[in-house]
């Protein structure tokens, strides 16, 4: 079973004191004590990140590390990623986290890792990458399209919500088919993909939603069940 977790925005770096997501997501493996691996590299592996990720999984029931492209802890990096049983991607420069990835081989290697039924999941730049096509501000100076990893089909915006600029601009490059139509998510909200169907949409804040957004003749923005976690 191959499995993705896209979260628009949320989780331990911008929801520290609201759990609902990332005890979600670590109760999806099979295993009690899952090994749950960090991959800063959007953020250019930001100490204050990292240490924000084991303050928040050092307390729940889980095995917590990381990987580093800048100080690697093995030049055996597939054996690493394989042993784990979820990957959670951070947020920051997505067109820098394809390069470096593309660099070290870790697209492949992540691949594999999917397709043997390791978990990945990732926020913002960590959502991005696992689609065909991304909203980006990683080139400077606005919001633009962006090619990615293609595990998951489509285009997808996270921060919805959460930044102005995101909902009218990911519209306005859906309907110039400048991207592919795809889905949007709201700060708080993550979806869950089973291969490359969803699952099931949870949210860690009561409003926050998925939406699909196409095109046919105009822009259709279509919102989707969310489930509230906190009253699951």
């Amino acid at each position: 079973m191959k499995q993705i977790i896209a979260l628009g925005g949320g989780g331990f770096s911008m929801e520290p004191e609201n759990p609902l997501l990332d005890t979600y997501i670590l109760s999806q493996s099979s295993k009690s004590n899952p090994q749950v691996c960090f991959v800063p590299t959007a953020s250019g592996d930001s100490e204050n990140y990292i240490n924000r990720f084991y303050q928040f999984f050092q307390n729940q029931e889980c095995q917590p590390s990381h990987l580093s492209l800048f100080k690697p802890p093995t030049k055996d990096l597939e054996s690493f990623i394989l042993e784990k049983d979820i990957i959670y991607v951070g947020g920051g420069n997505t067109k820098n986290l394809l390069a470096l990835w593309k660099e070290w081989g870790l697209d492949s290697i992540l691949r594999k890792a999917w397709e043997q039924g390791v978990i990945l999941a990732g926020i913002s730049a960590g959502s991005i990458c696992w689609f065909e096509e991304g909203v980006t501000d990683s080139f400077g100076g606005g919001l633009e399209p962006l090619d990615c990893l293609g595990f998951l089909k489509g285009s997808n915006c996270p921060h919805y919500d959460g930044e102005s600029d995101r909902r009218p601009t990911y519209q306005q490059l859906v309907a110039s088919q400048k991207i592919k139509q795809g889905l949007a998510a709201d700060d708080g909200v993550a979806i869950h993909f089973i291969n490359q169907e969803i699952k099931k949409i949870v949210s860690s804040r009561p409003n926050a939603k998925a939406y699909q957004v196409f095109f046919e003749g105009k822009v259709i923005e279509k919102e989707l069940e969310t489930v509230y976690l906190a009253f699951n």
